[in-house]
């Protein structure tokens, strides 16, 4: 970003995650207003933002299904599988088929050290509806709706609420949204690096693991487009450090 002319602030509040990065991009844009637009990637915020940042998104669901026709002569896939955490790269895979009922859509949550402990970014499995950045959405909230911490091994998907339309699609039961554990992420990783060449972003290795589940339960006459949404050179460091400490613990040497 800095290469290409962009000011990098780091953000130093609360707990330095995505949802503290939004406060202070908020906070800067309202201090700011005059000469200021406020940018989001992600599928969140007040409206119209979410709606701006799906239709810019949706380029990826269109040539995904232009694609797949003309990779293998048939009119959709069976399935879609994209890792979820505010949710812009999934809502730009799955609005272009929401209409294509016969297509599921699966969303691959965060789901950190397990759903049953505190640490897990996955909000539709364990959040229910608030209002966060302006949208109303499901939250990982406490009995007196204060928003809890998110945790995963991805900074990408560490985040305590979701896209708005992502709550309404899980409402309606248009798309599926499980949780995948950083462990299963790992794993993830790991397979597509091996076994295609392809580096993924941590964030993608989600969908990647549940893909790998999915698959299965399919058989091999169905189809499915997976979304990687990044690539993963920001992660190898992160990814080499992780799997030697936990080989450590386990009394052994990580190649």
């Amino acid at each position: 970003m800095e290469l290409l002319g962009a000011k990098v602030e780091a953000v130093t509040d609360g707990s330095r995650v995505l949802k503290d990065a939004v406060n202070a991009a908020l906070r800067s844009w309202v201090a700011n207003i005059d000469d200021t637009h406020y940018i989001l990637g992600s599928a969140l915020g007040p409206h119209p933002f979410p709606e701006i940042v799906r239709d810019f998104q949706s380029v990826i669901g269109r040539e995904a299904k232009q694609q797949y026709r003309d990779l293998t002569g048939q009119d959709l896939p069976d399935a879609l599988v994209a890792c979820v955490g505010g949710g812009s790269n999934a809502i730009g895979l799955f609005h272009p088929f929401v209409e294509d009922e016969s297509v599921a859509m699966y969303g691959a949550e965060a789901a950190g050290l397990g759903v049953d402990t505190e640490h897990h970014a996955a909000t539709l499995t364990k959040g229910r509806p608030g209002v966060l950045h302006g949208s109303l959405m499901d939250v990982l909230q406490d009995a007196h709706g204060q928003i809890l911490e998110a945790f995963s091994i991805s900074a990408g998907l560490d985040y305590p609420g979701i896209g708005p339309e992502h709550s309404h699609y899980h409402d309606i039961k248009r798309a599926s949204y499980v949780p995948v554990t950083d462990e299963e992420a790992l794993e993830g990783f790991q397979l597509l690096s091996r076994v295609e060449g392809i580096i993924p972003a941590l964030e993608s290795s989600h969908a990647i693991a549940f893909a790998v589940k999915l698959a299965k339960e399919l058989g091999p006459d169905k189809s499915m487009i997976v979304c990687l949404s990044g690539r993963g050179d920001k992660d190898v460091v992160q990814v080499k450090d992780r799997l030697e400490a936990d080989a450590a613990k386990k009394g052994e040497t990580h190649a």
